[in-house]
């Protein structure tokens, strides 16, 4: 059996598990309870580059990860992926080079699907994630036009202070990837569809928004990541403050650092 080859320069943490025939080159940084499947490569490649793997992190066999690529907790590399840059938290991906398909959902049964899981009247369905509300918006169908409409007040959970849309995302970009302090968000796929992963810190669920009479309520300290957009998806953005770049949370390790202090009533 191959015997995995690992550098001096490298840092492990506590319960790494190293597959037979991984190489692991030059500067790297593996956090506790990582995997490192068997015939993966870590090289960070240039003198003085470095790969920062964070903890619960799996590679898989014959996974490949080169140059100055930091791979964020819990993400989940693939069979034969080949990792060029960075990767956020709980990430899944695949692929050469390699692009997000997906989020890890351990201790979730499934996804939450617009459609099929709301009821069709009016109202709100809570999530598993902590404040997290889908709702369904009134619809009325007309041969000359439909229409969607919310009150804010009333059916939607706070006063908009302002919004925004986000629309012509190539369907592998990823958009997000942060929690507000104090701002709640009202969400809304107005044209096609995308994909919303809502994380509080202790449970994550994704939901697909493919009808402009499904609202998502994002509220403070909750992490939140827009991806698998439509190539004709526009996602109107509802937010409760004015923009404020210091309200922004954009480190996932701060984020849980904060979530972690949460007084949870």
């Amino acid at each position: 059996m191959a015997h995995a080859w690992i550098s001096p320069l490298a840092m492990l943490g506590a319960n790494v598990q190293i597959g037979p025939g991984a190489i692991i080159n030059g500067s790297c940084e593996i956090g506790d309870n990582c995997i490192v499947g068997a015939g993966a490569v870590l090289d960070p490649g240039a003198d003085g580059a470095r790969i920062v793997v964070e903890s619960g992190v799996r590679i898989m066999a014959s996974a490949a990860v080169a140059g100055p690529v930091h791979i964020a907790r819990g993400a989940l590399i693939q069979p034969g992926a080949v990792v060029m840059r960075s990767v956020p938290p709980h990430a899944v991906v695949s692929g050469n080079p390699a692009q997000i398909t997906g989020y890890t959902t351990a201790g979730i049964d499934a996804a939450h699907i617009p459609g099929t899981q709301l009821p069709e009247i009016p109202g709100k369905t809570a999530t598993r994630v902590r404040n997290v509300t889908l709702h369904r918006l009134s619809k009325v169908l007309d041969l000359r036009g439909n229409l969607t409409v919310g009150e804010f007040g009333r059916t939607l959970p706070f006063e908009a202070k302002r919004y925004f849309m986000v629309f012509g995302v190539p369907n592998a970009e990823v958009r997000g990837e942060h929690a507000h302090r104090t701002c709640h968000q009202f969400l809304i796929c107005a044209h096609g569809s995308c994909s919303v992963v809502a994380d509080d810190g202790h449970a994550r669920d994704e939901f697909e928004l493919n009808d402009p009479s499904i609202g998502l309520h994002l509220p403070p300290l909750t992490w939140g990541v827009q991806y698998k957009y439509s190539h004709d998806a526009v996602l109107l953005v509802f937010a409760s403050e004015f923009y404020d770049a210091a309200e922004y949370i954009r480190s996932y390790g701060e984020f849980m650092d904060l979530v972690s202090h949460r007084k949870v009533p």
